[in-house]
């Protein structure tokens, strides 16, 4: 007879994991007390004048299975932390929050219910939608030799894939604060990043005093589904290519993302040609 698989103590109920939260955020607050980090927090409407990179997303997902509502309450989610980060100016030698910028996400603030990932399954909960910004922000630095120093994953697989699939083009998680997208400026200028909403679309950049001398590339390889037990999961690598911007020669190929993303959305809807024999290990 299988050995029963004991549960954890935030899986026992909601308050169980209330309190566990709870203690995960005071944690986070100790070790930032204690911490030498010097976070940023000045913020200027005036633009810095070297354009990095610019991404724009609509913000509402039309796939199905997907909670209309829920999507519409992600983007008003998306606006108000956006104006929180809006005109961001990261100096050299600072780290950037995602959690301590936008802080925390309440009915209080506007913040809606949007789909959120609690012991792996979807759910409406407060600020939901936020790891959509979190990601695109990623995607920003990893246009630069800015150094990402903290970076949690959720499944990239929460609906099927709308066009043509972008490497990366979701993943990153982020729930306040001990679940936190940051990353460090280690070069010589400072860096700065702006969001803004316009209806359902999101528009996100990142701007330099100087233009870097390097150029990137996000691929992704060995795209596929699998199913191991009853569930299907999302296999993939995504790698960054480095370049040298005045010629053109390739550096580097740096591993971004070993992926396993379990599947939430119907099965039937995983693309058939890509799905692969059941994993064994």
């Amino acid at each position: 007879m299988a050995e029963k698989k004991k549960r954890l103590f935030c899986e026992i109920s909601p308050t169980c994991y209330a309190i566990s939260v709870q203690k995960e955020i005071c944690l986070r607050h100790l070790k930032d007390l204690k911490s030498s980090e010097r976070f940023a927090k000045e913020k200027s409407e005036e633009k810095l004048p070297f354009l990095v990179a610019r991404f724009e997303s609509n913000m509402i997902r039309r796939a199905p299975g997907v909670d209309l509502t829920l999507q519409e309450n992600k983007a008003v989610n998306i606006g108000i932390a956006g104006r929180s980060i809006n005109g961001t100016v990261i100096k050299p030698g600072e780290t950037f929050s995602f959690c301590r910028t936008v802080g925390k996400p309440t009915k209080r603030k506007g913040f809606k219910d949007g789909r959120i990932i609690r012991n792996n399954k979807l759910i409406p909960g407060v600020g939901g939608g936020l790891c959509n910004l979190a990601n695109y922000v990623h995607l920003l630095v990893l246009q630069t030799p800015l150094t990402v120093t903290e970076f949690h994953t959720h499944s990239d697989a929460l609906a099927p894939d709308e066009g043509v699939r972008k490497p990366l083009g979701a993943g990153t998680a982020a729930g306040y604060n001990y679940i936190d997208f940051r990353f460090k400026n280690t070069t010589d200028q400072r860096v700065q990043l702006f969001v803004t909403t316009e209806g359902e679309m999101m528009y996100v950049e990142l701007r330099s005093e100087r233009e870097f001398p390097y150029s990137y590339e996000l691929v992704e390889e060995d795209h596929h589904f699998a199913r191991k037990g009853e569930r299907f999961y999302r296999f993939s690598k995504v790698y960054r290519n480095v370049y040298d911007k005045s010629s053109g020669e390739f550096l580097e190929k740096q591993l971004i993302w070993n992926n396993k993303s379990e599947v939430m959305f119907d099965y039937s809807l995983i693309p058939q040609e890509l799905i692969r024999a059941p994993v064994t290990v």
